[in-house]
């Protein structure tokens, strides 16, 4: 397995992020066209207008359900990583922590993860400055 590193830490499902998403967008667009030809040639806008609010439902659903899962990833994540913080100091984690600031420092070894705990509260640290400051990523297989 390749070692997970901040270049290589973000991860894309290409059949959502590079077919369905662009395609439910090309759906919207063509429902648009199809208004626009049904207009210009008199026939009833009925169907177009049924079709265009068919299309919008279906992006937004797909939006919906992607935020809905992030936000309980987001959960699991923050329990995670408070189980881990408090195996180790038997203290839950700093409160002031932001959830960007927990699931950055989800990816730092545990020779690193109370330092940067300390270090990101004190500091106030973007998700960005943890990860850059991390020297031992946690290995792949704890990715989700």
């Amino acid at each position: 397995m390749k070692n997970q590193s901040y270049k290589n830490h973000e991860r894309h499902v290409p059949a959502f992020h590079f077919f369905l998403v662009p395609l439910s967008f090309a759906i919207v667009a063509a429902a648009f066209v199809y208004l626009f030809v049904t207009n210009m040639l008199g026939i009833s806008l009925f169907m177009s207008s049924l079709l265009i609010l068919m299309s919008f439902s279906m992006v937004m659903t797909l939006f919906f359900i992607r935020q809905f899962v992030c936000k309980v990833q987001d959960r699991v994540i923050r329990a995670e990583e408070n189980l881990r913080h408090f195996v180790m100091t038997r203290r839950l984690l700093n409160p002031n922590l932001t959830i960007d600031q927990i699931i950055a420092l989800r990816f730092a070894s545990d020779d690193e993860f109370l330092m940067l705990c300390e270090k990101a509260v004190k500091e106030n640290l973007s998700s960005k400055d943890i990860k850059l400051a991390i020297r031992n990523w946690r290995s792949d297989h704890h990715r989700v």
